[in-house]
């Protein structure tokens, strides 16, 4: 056998992967692909330890009603074991995401219900100038 033959075997004879690696690759895509799985279950395991809510948990649902009728026929909810049925008002607030703490205070401080239903949703876009508008009107303390 000439040298260049011991130095480089034919590619035939070449094995590309060596028995733990294909091992290690096996293990790595199966990560890869439940790495979502995983996440969630991380994040709902730590809300559960800490008690601290889970963004994305729940959702808001914008409904056109053609009547009032119809909208108290859709919006009966339970309380306290009773089906409740009424006619509310939606006020929108606009303030700076960092004020929504001290905003939840104040509406559960002045609100008549047990649990006043308050909640935000980040501007992702919107007018500059109005944007621009809220900024100067919302005094940092």
């Amino acid at each position: 056998m000439d040298w260049q033959t011991q130095r480089c075997p034919p590619l035939a004879a070449q094995s590309c992967l060596r028995p733990g690696c294909l091992s290690w690759l096996l293990v790595v895509i199966a990560f890869l692909l439940s790495y979502p799985m995983l996440k969630t279950i991380s994040l709902h395991l730590h809300s559960a330890v800490t008690g601290s809510y889970l963004s994305g948990t729940h959702s808001v649902a914008f409904v056109n009603c053609p009547n009032e009728q119809i909208a108290k026929d859709i919006a009966r909810y339970f309380w306290k074991g009773e089906i409740e049925e009424s006619t509310e008002i939606l006020l929108l607030v606009k303030t700076k995401t960092s004020k929504i703490h001290e905003l939840s205070n104040y509406i559960r401080s002045i609100h008549p219900f047990e649990i006043p239903e308050l909640f935000s949703l980040p501007i992702d876009q919107g007018n500059p100038l109005y944007l621009k508008w809220i900024e100067e009107g919302v005094a940092e303390d």
